[in-house]
């Protein structure tokens, strides 16, 4: 069970000292003398290896939270975290790093930017481009490392992140050329579509990730028909398009097992080859319940208001959208897209375990996407995590960072 804040502010010290896991080797380590510590155990080259991140409170459970997961990307990709991280404090005693320079940077950019787009480079430079680049001088820094970083964020399918990666490597580079801490800015050499796949784009409006928690907030507070605020909760749930929301059937449903299985005929609208599993978390099994009570006696979860229609139209969860202040920044295609962006940004997830939870079929993974059940155990945690989320987002305060709610 994971640890909340009020546990760990809560927790005395006793005669011996105690440790309270909080998953994935992060755990707070608790002195008979009162000291409470962040440390993270871990494996590397198969060594146990502890790595300590900070005392509590002056760090923060979600804090702790972020070092940690920064900590286990880095392991990923094959190097030691604490190496890592002696080789930073040393290149910066020894010289202006690219994180140095890099922090100096947001620190006088963000001074009249929106805390939670200044938030959201911040973890961008924090998590994709420190772990490659942080630790080296600016001179040592060329193209083709650059290059290198950035297609590492692409390959999870993070293609807009990759841009805006490449954007702000530019703009560290400038900085560190007006204070004299570079003579060049490399980033200037390329440009996304020198090496970045092209991505088709359509245009659905959404929000950005750190308006979800307020949009959360207005979904549940909305004084609509009770019907319209459940849909709204159940596409945010299992993030499905909005015909296949709304043409739902309860014998497509499984709440025993958890499972919506949409069938392959209602896929064909989008061109998937086969029927698609929706794994349920435990809330949206309780979104159903909640719904069954006021639709339990149609064949159809959203049924049209009048007899002359089967279903409700597909305008009305962008009309609900509209009353509650999003007209032209949200659709209900935007929750796909949002979904889309905090899982791979979580990186936690493997990017094909994502795009066959979307349903989205990638030429190169036709075959794949036939087989309706692969990486279902994989899938059904992810989707528990997703909903997991989105309660401790709706809860969030403005201020906080998004990617620590759910660990």
């Amino acid at each position: 069970m994971k640890l909340t804040e009020a546990k760990v502010r809560g927790t005395k010290p006793g005669p011996r000292a105690v440790k309270m896991f909080d998953g994935g080797g992060l755990y707070l380590f608790i002195t008979p003398e009162g000291g409470k510590l962040w440390r993270w155990a871990y494996r590397f080259d198969g060594k146990s290896r502890t790595m300590a991140f900070g005392p509590y409170p002056d760090l923060s459970l979600a804090a702790a939270r972020d070092l940690h997961i920064d900590a286990r990307r880095v392991l990923a990709k094959g190097v030691d975290p604490m190496r890592q991280r002696k080789a930073e404090k040393a290149a910066i005693k020894n010289g202006d790093t690219f994180k140095s320079v890099a922090l100096a940077w947001h620190e006088s950019w963000s001074a009249d930017k929106n805390p939670e787009y200044a938030k959201d480079v911040q973890i961008r430079l924090t998590r994709d481009i420190f772990p490659s680049l942080g630790s080296l001088t600016m001179d040592k820094i060329d193209a083709p490392k650059i290059v290198a970083t950035i297609k590492k964020i692409e390959e999870r399918g993070a293609c807009e992140i990759a841009t805006r990666s490449l954007g702000n490597v530019g703009q560290v580079f400038r900085y560190a050329i007006a204070h004299g801490l570079a003579t060049r800015n490399p980033a200037a050499d390329v440009k996304p579509i020198d090496f970045l796949k092209s991505v088709p784009v359509t245009n659905y409006a959404r929000i950005e990730a750190h308006e979800l928690p307020r949009l959360l907030r207005k979904i549940e507070n909305y004084e609509g028909s009770p019907k319209t605020r459940l849909a709204m909760r159940l596409m945010l749930a299992t993030f499905v398009r909005t015909s296949e929301l709304i043409e739902a059937r309860w014998e497509e449903f499984d709440l025993q097992g958890k499972r919506w299985t949409i069938p392959v005929e209602r896929m064909k609208k989008v061109r998937y080859p086969t029927a698609h599993i929706v794994p349920l978390a435990a809330q949206a099994i309780d979104i159903l319940e909640s719904l069954r009570e006021i639709t339990g006696d149609s064949e159809y979860l959203f049924p049209g208001s009048f007899h002359t229609v089967k279903t409700m139209s597909k305008n009305t969860i962008l009309k609900a959208l509209e009353i509650m202040g999003y007209k032209g920044r949200m659709t209900g295609h935007g929750f796909r897209g949002l979904a889309s962006t905090i899982l791979h940004e979580s990186g936690l997830f493997e990017s094909e375990h994502i795009d066959l939870q979307l349903a989205h079929m990638k030429r190169n993974k036709v075959s794949a996407a036939y087989n309706h059940a692969k990486y279902l155990k994989q899938r059904t945690e992810m989707m528990q995590w997703w909903a997991d989320y989105l309660d401790q987002a709706r809860k969030q305060t403005p201020s906080s960072g998004l990617f620590a709610v759910a660990g």
